[in-house]
């Protein structure tokens, strides 16, 4: 548990309670490798920036330094304890999940792989809401454990607490100013939106830190939660949910759970299963505040199954996946340049700059899904969409095996079909609608080329791969649109793509024209309307 130190550096014997450098391989560690390692100390650096912080930072003025404790730290060799396991693999056993079965993580050569952890784990992956509140709250009743965090005599406030990130971030407000909800600003500024400003600084120190976007976000949530609390505190059935609360049969409780985890649909009979059910019940009144909780997902559905009572089944589903890591829009909000160049960077320097900052990840993913939504959708414009009228779409975002984000739509377009209407004209022997939806759909969905085959279009890109002025397509921005008649100009460059795409399952056979499919698509959107 860590502790608050007024005296800096800490002593050495108690740095091995909080630090350990752990070594694993064939091999123990040489002198060499400790000589490499990240964790010595420079006795000089640490004596200047401790006096650099004394004299400039306000909350670090009565900080005492201690020249004793410094003298201590080696500087030939970590200052904590060193610890050594063999190993022929770099995983460690002890937290290796029960689906990984790759015998090392990483990888020599290619893009390396991500890995995602999470606290829930792969057994509540599959468990119902009401079963998650019944454990945790049979953990919380039953006296389990929980993570602690060592604090002051008398904790930091995070209302009205302007010192609060200046103090613990020293880093990113060296001179102790600047915090959140200072006094000094001309105008009042809420919490959330002085952290917006702080993202948005111009060096992006904020984005890169990997600790400020992360503690930012969790304060608002217990901010959300906090008020959620109150309101239900004031509500004249606080005083019942304090019984139930206070009156739970703790053994009831485990006997649901224990049911509900097994994947039993319970419904409750006696007056105590009923008073357990009231208590998770109560829960929802604070959680459903609480951005990215159980209940505000709870609370999506419920929208979702509304949008589909008023306007019926959704006409689309959408699935959209911006590449981050291949467009400059996204690759100049992740740099500190100042002035925007449309080419790409080398494929190493993109990686790099979208893993060290994900909050231009997540600027350019709202900037394309804005887009999106506007110009593709013509959502408040004065255009129809690509797909018709817009007449309504609901929208969730999620985090992607390389912790990328990516959207998962609904979409209602203006007098579409409803799915029984289609049925009924398809059944319909004196329709020719069934033969105008399968013109419809062959139209639209191919794997074909139009210039040839599969082997004659890999020969060709082969072949305009050895001329000096040729640029990899993937790694280059899009030509403009070309004219509507003039659909061939694009054939080069979008074929190479395809190619080095490693396009599986292409029909060697020529394609149909566009206009064919223009036709056929104008056939069909005149018989829907």
């Amino acid at each position: 548990m860590p502790k608050i130190y007024n005296v800096l550096p800490p002593p050495i014997e108690e740095m091995d309670e909080v630090l350990a450098f752990i070594y694993t391989g064939p091999c123990k560690p040489t002198k060499a490798d400790f000589e490499r390692t990240p964790l010595l100390v420079r006795r000089l650096k640490v004596s200047k920036a401790l006096h650099w912080l004394k004299l400039n930072h306000v909350d670090y003025f009565d900080c005492e330094i201690s020249d004793k404790n410094l003298a201590s730290y080696p500087e030939e060799g970590p200052p904590v304890v060193v610890d050594y396991h063999p190993s022929n693999s770099n995983k460690n056993p002890e937290s290796t999940s029960l689906h990984d079965l790759e015998e090392e993580d990483g990888t020599t050569e290619g893009p390396c792989p991500f890995t995602v952890h999470g606290l829930t784990g792969e057994e509540f992956s599959t468990k119902t809401m009401k079963t998650i509140k019944a454990i945790a709250l049979q953990h919380l009743t039953s006296e389990g454990k929980i993570l602690a965090i060592g604090h002051a005599e008398i904790p930091e406030s995070i209302y009205g607490n302007p010192q609060l990130f200046p103090s613990m971030l020293p880093w990113l407000f060296p001179y102790g100013l600047g915090g959140i909800g200072q006094i000094e600003h001309k105008y009042k500024l809420s919490s959330m939106m002085h952290k917006r400003h702080l993202l948005m600084y111009y060096d992006k120190r904020f984005q890169k830190d990997p600790h400020f976007p992360l503690i930012a976000f969790n304060h608002e949530q217990m901010k959300e939660s906090t008020t959620a609390g109150y309101l239900t505190a004031e509500r004249k059935s606080f005083h019942d949910i304090t019984d139930r609360l206070m009156n739970v049969n703790l053994e009831v409780l485990s006997d649901l759970t224990k049911r509900m985890t097994e994947g039993e649909r319970v419904k409750p009979e006696t007056e105590e299963e009923k008073l357990c059910f009231k208590l998770i019940s109560d829960l929802d009144h604070v959680n459903g505040h609480v951005p990215g909780s159980i209940t505000q997902k709870k609370y999506m559905r419920n929208e979702i199954w509304s949008l589909i009572s008023y306007f019926g089944a959704p006409s689309w589903f959408i699935t959209f996946s911006p590449a981050d890591n291949m467009h400059p829009i996204s690759l100049y909000f992740a740099d500190t340049q100042e002035t925007f160049s449309p080419r790409l960077k080398p494929e190493n320097e993109r990686y790099k700059l979208i893993a060290e900052n994900p909050v231009a990840g997540a600027r350019f993913f709202h900037f394309m899904v804005e887009m999106f939504i506007k110009h593709v959708l013509g959502v408040n414009q004065d255009h129809l969409g690509l797909y018709g009228k817009t007449a309504a779409y609901y929208a969730t975002v999620e985090q992607q095996g390389r912790l990328t984000l990516h959207l998962h739509m609904l979409l209602w377009i203006l007098n579409s079909l409803s799915p029984q209407e289609i049925r009924d004209r398809i059944m319909d022997p004196n329709s020719d609608f069934q033969k105008r939806i399968v013109e419809y759909l062959e139209s639209v969905h191919v794997g074909e080329f139009m210039t040839g085959t599969i082997d004659e279009v890999k020969e060709q890109v082969d072949e305009n791969m050895k001329a000096k002025e040729y640029r990899d397509p993937t790694q280059t921005l899009p030509d403009a649109p070309p004219e509507p008649t003039d659909w061939r100009s694009l054939h080069s460059p979008t074929y190479s793509a395809l190619v080095r795409a490693e396009l599986h399952g292409v029909r060697a056979e020529s394609v149909r024209s566009p206009s064919d499919s223009v036709r056929s698509l104008s056939r069909s959107v005149r018989t829907r309307q």
